[in-house]
């Protein structure tokens, strides 16, 4: 699905707009070879509770990690990586992990890799990124997401689990938002953890020649560019309105597609929220 496979390229899109990151530091891992490095936890419940620090990732690509991050890794327990890619995107560019990480690929919707040509005529549609956070991806959702909530139904209490994708904005932006909502965060901290990748991605100091390349195939300059790739709190809304559309609640949806009823919901909010 090409819409969903732009995602794939967009390596450092984001916009460097200062997002709403108030309380939201202590949550970033400094890592050498990644900008989007950041703890999920630390977010109060609508019950009052909070979600736990240091159990929980999220990340860009992770293929040009330093030994110091490789450090960073088994420092925090990290055991497990999803990985959201498609099957070429990921040996492309290869997830350098500290031995014995037990890896998952979860490619759906994320198959082949798009051409420049495909690439410019999708920024060219200004409305494929809410296609792809509704329609064009709802297909996708629950195959993609099933094997980062089993895994964290059995992940062991001394152990971390990780996941991203290449930006670590779209693909794991969903996933971030889909486990903090059903933790019970409420709606506006979840937006805020989701438009919180244009402000970190911002500092890869690749934007500006990615921007530059994608101005000269598709004509749009660089401002245009960041505005048009720029997350938006509404596409969020876009992505849970989507599944609730279809399934009438986040709950029938993780039960329906990951088998994921109300009792390992209650089992995910005693294991990441205290």
């Amino acid at each position: 699905m090409k819409k969903l496979l732009l995602m794939a390229v967009m390596l450092t899109l984001g916009s460097t707009s200062n997002a709403q990151i108030s309380d939201i530091l202590r949550r970033v891992v400094k890592m050498d070879g990644a900008y989007n490095f950041r703890d999920t936890g630390g977010y109060k419940t609508k019950d009052g509770k909070e979600v736990v620090l240091g159990s929980v990732y999220r990340s860009d690509a992770l293929s040009k990690l330093s030994d110091k991050d490789l450090q960073t890794f088994q420092d925090r327990n990290i055991t497990t990586v999803v990985d959201f890619r498609g099957v070429e995107e990921a040996k492309k560019a290869q997830d350098r992990l500290p031995q014995n990480t037990n890896y998952l690929l979860c490619p759906a919707g994320s198959n082949d890799l798009p051409t420049a040509q495909d690439i410019a005529k999708l920024i060219k549609d200004k409305n494929f990124l809410t296609d792809m956070y509704g329609k064009e991806g709802l297909p996708y959702f629950g195959e993609r997401y099933r094997s980062l909530f089993v895994k964290l139904l059995t992940l062991q209490p001394d152990e971390a689990l990780l996941f991203h994708c290449t930006g670590g904005r779209d693909r794991t932006g969903m996933a971030a938002a889909l486990f903090l909502k059903i933790l019970d965060v409420p709606q506006d901290i979840i937006e805020q953890d989701y438009v919180a990748s244009n402000f970190y991605l911002a500092k890869n100091p690749n934007l500006l020649k990615t921007y530059t390349g994608l101005s000269k195939i598709t004509g749009i300059n660089n401002e245009e560019l960041k505005k048009q790739m720029e997350l938006r709190p509404e596409l969020i809304r876009t992505f849970f309105g989507a599944i609730e559309n279809k399934y009438g609640s986040i709950e029938n949806f993780f039960q329906v597609e990951m088998g994921i009823g109300p009792k390992e919901i209650d089992i995910l909010k005693q294991k990441y929220t205290r």
